[in-house]
């Protein structure tokens, strides 16, 4: 449990209310806000947050830096809506940061919203999401969980130690305290404490309201929701730290005080920056849609692929969040990429910088094992790809992309061609589909018709393209440019 922290208003707080949700009591005044590119941290959490690019912004900066520092772990949760059967790369950089958290001797809560899910956060959204039913959300819990416990030590796991210092990861759920609330109960015990004036100035709010899009009362009460989350993290675990992505700050700084309010209390927020590519783009997608961190949505080997295919600008910065290599080992290596771009044969050297992101990243999420199937299956198709496709197969698929299909069902399928035209065996522009090298059959058309498209080797540019006549116990190798490649099986 944490320390007892005796009340103090947050230092920057009112600072973070007015900028980002318009504004916080007149009678309160404002603390200094403390410079974090002059602050300088004694707490080992926060060097390593700021030396690896993972700070964005706090409420209260040297106490927060005080607690860290002291004897006790703090605890602090992070929170992740089950909106889907898993989470993917874009939400990767939030549970590095648990993990740095926890590996400086500190407690991590990971909270999964069953609760907040059914109501959909508004936050960087032009309409509401969803809605999905209880089914379909513990379905959703039960699938973004497995991934926590490859990056966090959790309380009842295997190892569990009793030299752990109290700083095992718990896994909670906010329907615990959501479902059971009396909702006019809930209005007067919490309501006055928010204001319609506040929350009309939050980004969420106000996005939505610029763009004329509709905005429910359902979503309007999502931030509510999140602020007594923290409130009864709090209260339940003695949590004092909230984290979150750059966009949340404003849902932090309700929770904070809401928290300071209720339970008269010093409690903190942190949020890492929304990571984009150096190209602008949102972390997390690929050619073929959503990098997914569970291994039934991306093999491991595509997961690898991911990382390899890393833009050269962005690889020293995704080895110092995505990896755990030590800052003066990351400075070697992009030291070396650097000096053969300068003499002008830098090929080799990121490449080899990338092959180390990616083997990294990859250990980390489905572990050590899984890398030489990756590297020989590497190898052989860039053997492939440098003899022209005219090498034949790869000497090992076994770690790509695969669909299977029996003799009988190849030979009976026939396929809607457009115009209506029918045709035996299965259409490429679906087998493309189905082993997610194009995320709609007009993105597999397009990827055909551009001459993207091999099947076996060989370039195909017709659309209509139907995989047929293919016996039992053979393998078909289907690749969307160069790096992207799966099996069809039949059997």
């Amino acid at each position: 449990m944490t320390p007892g922290v005796d009340f103090i208003a947050p230092r920057c707080v009112r600072r973070g209310l007015a900028a980002s949700a318009g504004g916080g009591d007149a009678d309160e005044e404002l603390s200094p806000v403390v410079d974090a590119a002059d602050f300088k941290p004694k707490s080992e959490f926060l060097q390593t947050m700021m030396a690896r690019g993972f700070y964005h912004q706090c409420t209260d900066l040297e106490s927060l830096d005080e607690a860290l520092s002291g004897d006790s772990p703090v605890t602090a949760y992070l929170g992740f809506d089950a909106t889907a059967s898993s989470l993917h790369v874009g939400s990767l950089l939030q549970i590095m940061l648990l993990r740095h958290f926890q590996r400086c001797g500190h407690r991590p809560l990971v909270l999964v919203g069953g609760g907040t899910t059914k109501v959909g956060d508004p936050s960087g959204k032009d309409e509401s999401r969803r809605m999905l039913d209880e089914a379909a959300i513990q379905s959703n819990i039960a699938g973004i969980s497995s991934v926590f416990s490859k990056f966090l030590s959790f309380e009842g796991s295997d190892g569990e130690d009793e030299e752990s210092g109290g700083n095992l990861a718990k896994l909670v759920d906010n329907n615990d305290w959501l479902e059971p609330l009396n909702y006019l109960e809930f209005l007067r015990s919490y309501g006055p404490h928010f204001t319609i004036n506040r929350m009309m100035n939050f980004e969420s709010v106000k996005l939505r309201l610029e763009r004329e899009q509709p905005l429910t009362l359902l979503e309007f009460n999502y931030m509510i929701l999140q602020a007594y989350d923290f409130l009864e993290l709090n209260r339940r675990e003695g949590c004092v730290l909230q984290f979150g992505g750059s966009d949340q700050w404003g849902n932090i700084v309700n929770g904070i005080d809401l928290t300071r309010k209720v339970e008269r209390k010093a409690v903190f927020g942190m949020t890492a920056p929304l990571i984009t590519t150096s190209d602008g783009k949102k972390m997390g997608k690929s050619a073929a849609g959503a990098v997914w961190l569970n291994s039934d949505l991306v093999t491991p080997y595509d997961y690898w692929q991911f990382w390899r295919n890393t833009a050269d600008a962005d690889v020293e910065r995704f080895l110092k969040l995505f990896t755990e290599l030590d800052l003066a080992e990351v400075a070697r290596i992009t030291q070396v990429a650097e000096v053969a771009r300068l003499t002008q044969v830098e090929g080799a050297a990121i490449n080899d910088a990338k092959v180390v992101l990616a083997d990294e990243c990859t250990s980390l999420l489905h572990g050590p094992d899984v890398l030489p199937a990756i590297k020989e299956t590497a190898a052989a198709l860039f053997a492939e790809n440098k003899a022209q496709g005219k090498g034949g197969a790869p000497t090992s698929t076994e770690n790509l992309p695969r669909l299977v299909l029996s003799f009988a069902e190849l030979s009976a399928s026939t396929s809607i061609l457009p115009g209506g035209k029918e045709a035996p065996g299965k259409a490429l522009v679906d087998v493309l589909v189905a082993l997610d090298m194009a995320s709609s059959k007009a993105e597999a058309r397009r990827l055909i018709k551009g001459g993207g498209a091999r099947v076996g080797g060989e370039k195909v540019v017709d659309e209509s393209f139907c995989l047929s006549g293919i016996a039992a116990g053979t393998e078909v190798l289907v690749s969307a440019g160069k790096k992207r490649h799966g099996v069809v099986e039949v059997v």
